[in-house]
Formats: C-alpha cells, sequence, structure tokens
C-alpha cells in the first residue's frame, strides 16, 4: 500500500524525531528539506553554501530550489513506489500549489497531513536548547523568533487548506516522544491507513 503524509508544525515541535517514527512505521522513505539542505551545507556544495548563507540570517530557502528539490526526490522509485512523509514542505501557499500539481501529475494526493500543535514558548526552548547541544549556528534567538513568524504568516494558515480538504489530523505536540507518537498513530489509524 502507498501511504503519503505530510508533517507540519513549527520549529521545534518535533517534526523531524516524529516524522522520522512515522516513516518507519509506514515504511515509507522521510523526505526532509531540512536534512537535504543540511546535507548539502555540510558537504560544501554550491547549493550548501547558498542555502547556509539564506538560513544563517534565519531566513527561508527560495520556493523555487526548495520544489525542485522535493519534486526531484519524490519521483524516486521508494517515494513512488511505497509513498513519503513529507517534512518541511509544502510551507507556505504556492508551495501547496506546486505539490498539488506535482501529485496531480502522478494521479496521487496525500492521504493524511499531521499537524503538531506546539506553543510558542515551548518551540522556542526546544531550539535554543538543541542549539546548545548540537552547535548550530542557525539557530540563534533572533533567527529562532525571525522563522517562527515566518511559520506563524506563511505556514500556519497551510493548515486551514488542507482542514478544508478533510485530510488534516491536529495533534498535542507537547509530552513525552511516545504520548505525542501514540496520538499520531491513534488519528492516523482512525483514518484506516495500515501500517
Amino acid at each position: 500500500m502507498t501511504t503519503r503524509l505530510l508533517i507540519v508544525g513549527p520549529q521545534g515541535s518535533g517534526k523531524g524525531t516524529q516524522g522520522q517514527r512515522v516513516a518507519e512505521a509506514y515504511g515509507v522513505p522521510v523526505v526532509s528539506t531540512g536534512d537535504i539542505f543540511r546535507a548539502n551545507i555540510k558537504g560544501g556544495t554550491e547549493l550548501g553554501l547558498k542555502v547556509k548563507a539564506i538560513t544563517d540570517a534565519g531566513n527561508l530557502v527560495p520556493d523555487d530550489v526548495t520544489g525542485e528539490i522535493v519534486s526531484d526526490r519524490l519521483s524516486q522509485s521508494d517515494a513512488i513506489e511505497r509513498g513519503f512523509l513529507l517534512d518541511g514542505y509544502p510551507r507556505n501557499a504556492a508551495q501547496v500549489a506546486y505539490l498539488d500539481d506535482f501529485l496531480a501529475s502522478h494521479s496521487a494526493a496525500l492521504d493524511a497531513v499531521i499537524l503538531l500543535d506546539v506553543p510558542r514558548a515551548e518551540s522556542v526552548a526546544r531550539i535554543t536548547g538543541r542549539a546548545e547541544i548540537e552547535g548550530r549556528s542557525d539557530d540563534t534567538e533572533d533567527a529562532v523568533a525571525h522563522r517562527l513568524d515566518i511559520y506563524e504568516s506563511e505556514t500556519a494558515p497551510i493548515a486551514e487548506t488542507y482542514a478544508q480538504r478533510g485530510v488534516l489530523d491536529r495533534i498535542d505536540g507537547v509530552g513525552t516522544l511516545e504520548q505525542v507518537t501514540e496520538r499520531i498513530f491513534a488519528a492516523l489509524d482512525a483514518r484506516s491507513l495500515i501500517r
């Protein structure tokens, strides 16, 4: 069975960790724009240098660059055959339209959108804590606040789009890893998505 999922939420909501758990349970690859960008930064590629300059300033990577990377990854055989879990894309209305067009060209659609609800103060605390542990230069307090502002103005509204389509599951993202994972699985089980 093919399962196409999207996980969204503010930075620090646990998308990466929960996305990995869900993807493993459903046997689908995680398509994380953040991971793709970080791998390029670490590898010192042309894309990596460009992305690093953008993210160090607290900005988000432009839609055209991100769309190209995502469509390339979703065109690979594992994503076509088994499905995928998108993490970090789409993050605004233009990217939703791009993804809709891409999926329609493959006669496909998202099966569910998982929205991790986490209060802003919790997000900031998690991200700044992670920055200290991982030494990430893009997680300064100002950069985090800027990215959360962008999330609230651009990404949060896409939840309404997916809610209108009947594919949005709003999940309380505060609690232990296991509690949040259980909430996600309960919502997906209710959609009869087979693990």
